[in-house]
């Protein structure tokens, strides 16, 4: 499978993950190293190297060539990754669904740029991929992700206990879905 690149705002584009982002993804993530780390798995010091990152580029890549998953960076015009966007697990069969995942740079939090990017996300789920759902799981008290996630229509559908282990411990999420078949418009116009 193959991604186009996204304009999210004049400073800012969405494209896939490609050859040679290992350095740009290591600098991304040593710089909100403090911001990530009680959003995502604890992470081992090799984790930051360009290495590390390089290889975990050459799995992107062969996971989006197999349709196991598309992972998007955030790229600012100076060249630098300001954020991820993930879809993983994308399963078809009698489910055609997938993970959404994603973070944004510290840096540029508050700037509407996770909505855009997640806007994308599922207009690309969508069209390109032409998925029936999405799903985000959340801890509990990141509402601001919650919040980018209900503006983009997705709704809660439970809470998994223990769901993921972030920061070193089992966490609950909380669990939303976003339906594709109808553009959002079209889903808040319901009775």
């Amino acid at each position: 499978m193959s991604a186009g690149s996204f304009r999210l705002d004049s400073e800012h584009a969405l494209r896939p993950v490609q050859r040679g982002d290992g350095a740009a993804l290591s600098r991304a993530y040593l710089a909100n190293r403090e911001h990530l780390a009680p959003w995502e798995p604890a992470r081992d010091e090799v984790f930051f190297s360009v290495a590390s990152q390089e290889q975990h580029v050459q799995q992107c890549v062969d996971d989006a060539a197999a349709g196991r998953s598309i992972r998007f960076v955030i790229e600012s015009d100076d060249g630098e990754i300001r954020g991820r966007m993930n879809i993983n697990n994308i399963v078809r069969g009698a489910f055609w669904s997938a993970d959404l995942g994603y973070w944004v740079d510290a840096s540029r939090l508050h700037r509407g740029l996770a909505s855009r990017a997640v806007a994308q996300i599922i207009e690309y789920s969508r069209e390109e991929l032409r998925l029936h759902r999405l799903q985000a799981a959340t801890l509990l008290h990141n509402l601001g992700s919650q919040r980018v996630l209900l503006g983009n229509g997705f709704e809660r559908i439970g809470m998994a206990p223990k769901y993921l282990r972030i920061a070193g411990e089992w966490q609950d999420h909380l669990l939303f879905q976003r339906l594709l078949e109808q553009p959002l418009s079209a889903r808040r116009e319901g009775p």
